[in-house]
């Protein structure tokens, strides 16, 4: 059975008021989420997650990272398995060093990437995730 959008209640968050639980969150409260890095310091914040419309899995957080005020922001993907949730910072903590996040695959705003799956692997490749 193919299910559609006309399935669905105009208004569906009305439907769902539960946003998070303890093993699972909506999309919408992920983005805005602070970044850290090991020494729990924040280095940016997610800006999107993208999901593999096939499977489902969360491929990718894109992080917002350097800039001011939005001017020279930089888009950095990064695998979702790098991304450990931390509780006590309410946010995501990535052991990956600055510099390996600067010199990494990133776009501006006016130049999103196509996410197929040669960047995909580019992305894991650069820091050292199996895709």
């Amino acid at each position: 059975m193919t299910v559609t959008r006309s399935d669905y209640p105009e208004n569906i968050e009305i439907r769902l008021p539960i946003e998070e639980t303890d093993r699972t969150i909506s999309s919408d409260k992920v983005a805005g989420t602070a970044v850290y890095d090991s020494r729990d310091e924040k280095i940016g914040s997610i800006h999107c997650v993208m999901i593999d419309k096939y499977d489902g899995q969360v491929r990718y957080a894109v992080m917002s990272f350097g800039g001011f005020l939005g001017i020279g922001e930089h888009y950095h993907p990064l695998p979702w398995p790098v991304l450990r949730y931390n509780e006590k910072l309410g946010g995501y903590v990535v052991g990956i060093k600055k510099e390996a996040l600067e010199t990494g695959p990133h776009f501006g705003r006016d130049n999103m990437p196509a996410f197929d799956r040669a960047y995909g692997m580019g992305i894991y490749g650069h820091y050292g995730v199996p895709f």
